[in-house]
């Protein structure tokens, strides 16, 4: 019994399993890809929040937000940093700053603490709670952007880029079509621009997000459907900022708004060739996940001993992990496809070219070393 024992308190809190990642002592998944009986969520982008589970737990902050892509789930909900005791386990939900709800999870047990970080940044944010350093022995951490090339610049630097070329574009009498994901990126781009500039409209497929960011308590501007100004009423949009998701790029629906400038905002926009593929005018580098100096800014708050990686650049992170003398290794996921518009299924504007192109998640280390972040100034408009 001795024996069994000490196996028990030596095993590892968290496995990988065909349905996801795995709790032994807890017997619960963490935002797993196949159905289970017990999913414990960390935030509400489709990649980590799936259908099929018999029973799911989350942030009480991030309810309206996940009921609203899951409705009718069998949802329990933690505040921030309130304890529950899963059969023998304590676990805890603590702020990730990823989007609205978005939460690391803490699981205690025998003395040991790990955390499973989900998606997470620590930039501000205004739609959502800011990341919280939790103390661990072991850290499950993302690696979306773990490539030295990604190096954000202050939010407010990058929305002020977005207002001049908004502004500017409103002087000549263009509208302004910015490509963003449906939640998280949207919402925090609608309360961060300056809503002065003119009138603001959204793609079907946003609005929903921004009703349950509303619920939630998240302060947005007012915004109105494309769908509500007729077919050929263009004037209406010659000074807008129009937000939109990735997938109605290059499809009918942006003909309504007659001449018109494009963007995207993302932090994959930090690689010329993304953007050059995207071929938009503008790329704004605007990330809702950790850029790598607060990678290792929010690894090395835990203290923790030993990191696994998730997904993203895998590779390179635990290299670099190992490189500072801690014990690293990975899990393989299915995480990382919360760049698929599925936002837009069942929404009342619906467009034609599917999910955001695979480059972005397919850039190099040489493609990397060798960017830069040239935009130009005035970019040419679209008629």
């Amino acid at each position: 019994m001795t024996i069994a024992s000490d196996e028990a308190d030596l095993a590892d809190l968290v496995v990988a399993r065909p349905e996801g990642l795995y709790c032994p002592p807890g017997d619960f998944y963490i935002d797993p890809w196949r159905p289970v009986e017990r999913a414990v969520i960390t935030h509400a982008h489709s990649d980590h929040a799936r259908f099929g589970h018999r029973h799911y737990l989350a942030s009480q902050a991030g309810a309206t937000v996940l009921l609203s892509r899951l409705p009718g789930v069998s949802l329990q909900t933690l505040a921030y940093g309130e304890r529950l005791d899963l059969n023998g386990t304590t676990v805890s939900l603590h702020p990730a700053g990823h989007v609205l709800g978005s939460a690391q999870l803490r699981i205690e047990h025998r003395g040991r603490v790990w955390v499973a970080s989900g998606d997470y940044k620590l930039d501000p944010d205004p739609t959502c709670d800011a990341f919280e350093p939790v103390r661990c022995n072991t850290f499950i951490t993302e690696s979306t952007f773990g490539l030295p090339i990604y190096r954000w610049d202050p939010p407010q630097t990058v929305f002020d880029g977005v207002d001049s070329w908004w502004r500017h574009n409103a002087a000549e009498g263009r509208a302004s079509v910015l490509f963003c994901y449906s939640f998280g990126k949207a919402q925090r781009v609608l309360a961060s621009v300056d809503a002065g500039i003119g009138p603001i409209f959204c793609h079907g497929a946003v609005e929903p997000l921004n009703r349950a960011y509303r619920e939630a308590g998240v302060r947005l501007p007012p915004v109105r459907l494309v769908s509500e100004i007729p077919l050929k009423d263009k004037v209406a949009f010659r000074q807008a900022l129009i937000v939109a998701p990735p997938s109605a790029q290059g499809s009918a629906w942006l003909k309504r708004f007659g001449d018109y400038s494009d963007a995207f905002a993302s932090g994959w926009m930090r690689l010329r060739g993304a953007r050059r593929r995207r071929g938009v005018d503008r790329g704004f580098v605007l990330s809702d996940h950790a850029d790598w100096p607060s990678l290792q800014t929010a690894i090395q708050a835990t203290g923790a001993e030993r990191v696994i990686v998730t997904h993203g650049s895998v590779e390179p992170m635990v290299r670099w992990l190992r490189e500072q003398g801690l014990e690293a290794g990975a899990f393989e996921t299915q995480y990382g496809d919360d760049t698929v518009e599925a936002d837009a299924a069942g929404a009342d504007e619906t467009a034609t070219t599917g999910s955001v192109p695979h480059e972005f998640h397919e850039a190099t280390e040489q493609d990397a070393a060798t960017d830069d972040t040239a935009n130009a100034a005035d970019p040419p408009s679209r008629a």
